[in-house]
């Protein structure tokens, strides 16, 4: 999905079609989103098999959808590959669960993961981070789109107790739950592809458990923390911690390689702002909120209307499924001036909502922002110069806004 769009054209919201792959492949969705903020703030389409979906695409409804899970549920489902077939997970798994319950699960998790917890987390993410980009400073083409899937699993491997020998294979399976359709990771039809990565996955985690079960060993990893986890008063089954392992892992692998790929190509798109970085290591924290905006890579989240609900000067009616659209909300005029400029400066860049909003606001934020602040540090202390040297490629998914090639040649950096 281009990240930096083309030249403002004429829309006909009558023929949008927002499951075409082709717009998020090769297209350019920000005008067609720009068009519904402005014309058609609720959008409902019809797909050709008669499932329906309504649209939200300006910032404070995108909030509302995600923010208030009396008015919109997640228990039916979260993302748009399973549009108009209930979650068989729902209550178990912790992101297709609603308040109190999943507070309760989120609470007992996310302890593990703030900003003061993973702050002991630094060195190790740096030397990760160094270790990674050795290669990209050699002087050859660097294919950092494809490279950085593995980075997170790099940083977070060894946080979630997960050997190095496993790393590769679950990437590639997280890679296929969240872009079915991309012939980089398909395997047979689009449905086909979603089977075998959800049976692998949670399969893999339930061993997991099995083998610690089994041997009685505890390793301090954030799986064996999810193994002592508790809702209410009753610990969680072992059909839930696999669930909400499998959850942890997806969400671990699948952003924040799109978000750094995203942001170094918006870098080289713009030297003077890769300039002004590198002359001012403190604007880092600020070029990762604006890189975090200005990727979405998280691109939407569904949700299903509880009754009839007004917004965006429409009704969608009890039980229909809306579509918050995050890479929409965070180009929206109203909150971010000039929202198509990429600004590491941006005053307010940290209002983004690249992480959601609301109950589901994602648990490995902090994470993923230290993750990235030590990886642009990195990168622009040790870099005189990025340059492309070939077309990126963009995935192929509904969901997540990503390349799956972007190559590059850095120039190494000769004085600090």
């Amino acid at each position: 999905m281009r990240l930096t769009p083309g030249p403002a054209r004429d829309i006909d919201l009558d023929r949008v079609d927002l499951f075409d792959l082709d717009l998020y492949t090769e297209g350019d969705p920000h005008p067609i989103w720009d068009a519904m903020r402005e014309k058609a703030p609720l959008h409902r389409q019809v797909l050709p098999d008669g499932r329906e979906f309504w649209s939200v695409t300006r910032y404070d409804d995108v909030c509302r959808v995600l923010g208030d899970h009396r008015e919109f549920t997640s228990e039916r489902g979260t993302v748009v590959t399973h549009l108009g077939v209930d979650d068989v997970a729902a209550g178990k798994l912790m992101t297709s669960t609603d308040p109190p319950r999943h507070t309760q699960v989120r609470r007992a998790i996310g302890a593990t993961l703030t900003a003061r917890a993973v702050a002991s987390w630094e060195n190790r993410i740096r030397q990760t981070i160094v270790r990674f980009l050795e290669p990209a400073l050699q002087g050859a083409t660097f294919d950092l789109a494809e490279q950085a899937l593995l980075l997170p699993a790099m940083v977070t491997g060894p946080l979630l107790g997960i050997p190095e020998r496993d790393w590769e294979e679950l990437v590639q399976l997280t890679a296929m739950v969240t872009a079915p359709s991309d012939p980089h990771f398909q395997h047979g039809s689009e449905a086909a592809t979603l089977a075998i990565s959800h049976h692998e996955l949670v399969t893999y985690v339930t061993e997991w458990v099995k083998r610690r079960r089994a041997t009685g060993d505890e390793d301090g990893s954030l799986l064996d923390h999810l193994m002592g986890v508790r809702a209410g008063d009753a610990p969680l089954t072992d059909e839930e911690i696999a669930l909400d392992g499998y959850s942890i892992l997806l969400g671990a692998n699948v952003t924040t390689p799109h978000t750094v790929s995203g942001t170094v190509h918006a870098l080289i798109e713009r030297p003077e702002q890769f300039a002004k970085a590198q002359a001012d290591p403190s604007l880092v924290p600020n070029l990762v909120e604006e890189g975090l905006r200005w990727t979405s890579a998280a691109c939407n989240f569904m949700r299903y209307a509880v009754s009839d609900i007004r917004i965006g000067g429409g009704v969608i009616p009890a039980r229909g499924a809306v579509v918050a659209w995050i890479g929409s909300a965070n180009r929206d005029a109203s909150h971010f001036s000039d929202p198509h400029a990429f600004d590491l400066t941006r005053g307010n860049a940290k209002r983004q909502v690249a992480f959601g909003f609301g109950p589901h606001f994602c648990i490995g934020a902090p994470l993923a922002r230290l993750t990235l602040r030590v990886f642009f540090e990195e990168l622009l202390q040790r870099c005189e110069s990025i340059a492309l040297d070939g077309e990126p490629q963009h995935l192929r998914s509904y969901f997540i806004a990503g390349m799956t090639h972007l190559p590059i040649v850095a120039k190494k950096r000769t004085t600090p």
